[in-house]
């Protein structure tokens, strides 16, 4: 989820809270945080205890009173008030507690639910926001990555959750998944376990994956170490892990991906997928650093793949863009609102 405030004296403030990462972004300034999204709460009293990377330390390693958090999964609020919570905090660290905002423009999952729409508009205004605008992840992605979404050419986009052709300013046909790096976490997390007959923790999953992981065969001789509990004796045991062994690890995240890619070019109208085959597919967001993916994809597909310039940034970047078009941004949002209503019936 992301979204833009616009502050008092003209300073317009942007705030991509992620699903792993918050990112604030101050014009003129440009990023001034960027921080895992967790949150350290005591369970007694409520009390946050850290925010961002102090509290991304705390993830299994914190006693009985004290719960380390992620308050968001797939890109939407899963506990409301945590995210009110460290919302709050990273804008008062980036200096926004010295500006009153009015508007926000929100960048949110193409699959949101109208019961997640309200959460985290509800959440927004909590912290702060009079108003509250909405803009879809795929066009943001697009937006910031340049590609001519106004023209009538089709422009395709892609992610580890979402996918979408855009023409004239809209999203024509779109997919939104709930796979993102937490899942392949996961997957890695299963593998060791069911292979080696040990549980290790998330954070040394991500940190195999970003080691060797790949969705497509690189250099297979790699191989990293994990320490996790034996489940047989209980005890600490250390295994090694080839980079083949990520790579089948995270086969079926990196499949259903592929799946979504196939089955919004399968829904794509003839005359704007002549121009997604000529023009290919642009990757954005963190798993789009996936090494491998795009040519995963080229192979899968048969198109032209290539990586935004800044994929961890080109969707807080388009969001930023849109601060000017925020009439247009609710009126897209409204006719997006009654094109799901249409195909529900």
């Amino acid at each position: 989820m992301r979204l833009w405030g616009s502050f008092g004296g003209g300073r317009d403030m942007a705030v991509d809270l992620g699903t792993a990462n918050t990112l604030v972004f101050i014009r003129g300034r440009g990023i001034v945080l960027f921080e895992p999204s967790v949150v350290a709460i005591s369970e007694e009293t409520g009390r946050v205890h850290a925010v961002g990377a102090e509290a991304k330390r705390m993830i299994g390693r914190t006693p009985a009173s004290i719960r380390a958090t992620r308050p968001l999964r797939h890109g939407v609020i899963a506990d409301f008030e945590v995210t009110e919570e460290m919302l709050r905090h990273f804008i008062t660290r980036a200096g926004g507690s010295r500006f009153a905002f009015a508007r926000v423009v929100l960048c949110v999952p193409s699959g949101i639910t109208d019961v997640e729409r309200r959460a985290v508009d509800e959440a927004t205004r909590a912290a702060g926001a009079r108003s509250v605008y909405l803009i879809e992840e795929p066009m943001a992605a697009a937006i910031g990555a340049g590609l001519p979404v106004a023209d009538a050419v089709a422009s395709m986009v892609g992610g580890t959750t979402e996918v979408a052709v855009i023409s004239l300013g809209g999203m024509v046909v779109w997919e939104s998944i709930r796979v993102g790096g937490y899942e392949m976490d996961d997957a890695i997390v299963d593998y060791v376990k069911n292979s080696h007959k040990v549980l290790i923790g998330q954070e040394t999953a991500e940190a195999a994956k970003l080691e060797v992981g790949s969705a497509w065969p690189q250099d297979d001789s790699a191989e990293t170490t994990v320490a996790g509990r034996d489940l047989v004796s209980g005890l600490l045991r250390r295994v090694t892990i080839s980079a083949d062994d990520v790579r089948r690890a995270l086969e079926p995240p990196v499949g259903r991906i592929v799946a979504a890619v196939k089955d919004t070019l399968e829904r794509t109208p003839p005359e704007l997928a002549a121009d997604v085959g000529e023009r290919g597919i642009v990757l954005a967001g963190g798993g789009a650093l996936l090494r491998g993916l795009d040519e995963k994809l080229r192979t899968e597909i048969g198109l032209p793949v290539q990586i935004a310039d800044s994929p961890l940034t080109c969707v807080a970047e388009g969001a930023g863009r849109s601060l000017d078009e925020l009439e247009t941004l609710d009126r897209a949002a409204k006719a997006q609102r009654r094109s799901r209503s249409r195909s529900r019936r």
